[in-house]
């Protein structure tokens, strides 16, 4: 291989390198499961299905308002992440990306996102977003996280924007429906993170954040979560008399409300014998609980079709 075509591959590995480090900047996991609250929201608000234009210009403008939450996420919890195993290979982290090229990319997404949301969906939806934007960081990354073991039952609020900002994106104002579901995903949020934190609990005490798992028993951990899990379903049955759903609906969120339950019965089982990671296996009810959210919001996209 010549020097030139040397120089041109090393280049290109070096931009997708960059390119990727401020992909990375923005969580796309995370983003994934906030849109996944978004979409079948509109589906709900619109009694069926919503226009493209409108749901590709509030899933853009959605993603890149949580992309830019997420960037700046990042740049507050630089030295935290660079402390835990989970986060130490974020591009902060691993210094791949400057706080301050981090910060500006994190601010300009946002302004975008307003942009984007304002003159394409409706300006109700872009302060939803940037509320949920400022919340997140704010409110939760630089307020609750360090200070509070309820960090993330508060400050998990600003995940449950999305419901809001897809309703107001067809109607332009908010119903009972999207409170419901918000509800939903805040009560749902701490058994998820919980069992989360509980696997990498070691990593939030080097960090010195105050993450339930860190200061409590995981018996009375996993007390709370089954708490939460059971008022989480219990949430999700009203939209059933709220939404007029039918029948088919509050079936569907029986079935998996029972499932999610069940695991969060199983994982206080298993904590009153041991504190164990073993032995408590919480990503077991992790991972439930994506399927369970992701499962209830399909059902939720198909209640004017089945309604």
């Amino acid at each position: 291989m010549t020097a030139p075509q040397i120089t041109a591959t090393a280049g290109f590995s070096d931009t997708r390198e960059t390119v990727a480090a401020y992909v990375a900047l923005t969580k796309p996991r995370i983003i994934e499961l906030l849109l996944l609250t978004t979409l079948p929201v509109m589906f709900l608000a619109d009694d069926g299905v919503p226009s493209l234009p409108l749901v590709v210009f509030t899933l853009v403008g959605g993603t890149l308002s949580a992309g830019s939450a997420n960037a700046l996420n990042c740049v507050v919890d630089a030295d935290i992440d660079a402390r835990m195993r989970r986060t130490r290979r974020r591009p902060l982290a691993r210094q791949t990306v400057s706080r301050r090229s981090a910060l500006v990319f994190g601010l300009t997404l946002g302004v975008v996102s307003t942009v984007i949301l304002a003159m394409q969906v409706n300006w109700q939806s872009a302060l939803l977003a940037v509320v949920a934007n400022a919340f997140y960081v704010v409110g939760y990354t630089i307020w609750l996280k360090p200070r509070t073991t309820q960090n993330i039952v508060w400050g998990g609020a600003a995940g449950c924007f999305p419901t809001l900002i897809g309703w107001t994106a067809v109607q332009g104002s908010l119903a009972w429906p999207p409170v419901v579901l918000f509800l939903v995903v805040f009560f749902w949020t701490p058994p998820h993170f919980w069992a989360l934190a509980m696997r990498y609990r070691e990593d939030y005490a080097a960090a010195g954040v105050p993450m339930l798992p860190v200061v409590a028993t995981a018996h009375d951990v996993a007390r709370q979560i089954l708490g939460y899990a059971v008022v989480t379903v219990a949430t999700s049955l009203v939209l059933w008399p709220v939404t007029h759903t039918g029948v088919l609906y509050p079936v569907i969120a029986v079935v998996l409300g029972a499932v999610f339950v069940g695991e969060a019965t199983l994982l206080l089982r298993r904590s009153r014998g041991s504190d164990e990671l073993a032995v408590l296996q919480p990503m077991r009810l992790f991972h439930l609980s994506n399927l369970y959210l992701t499962l209830l919001f399909l059902a939720v996209a198909l209640v004017p079709f089945i309604g």
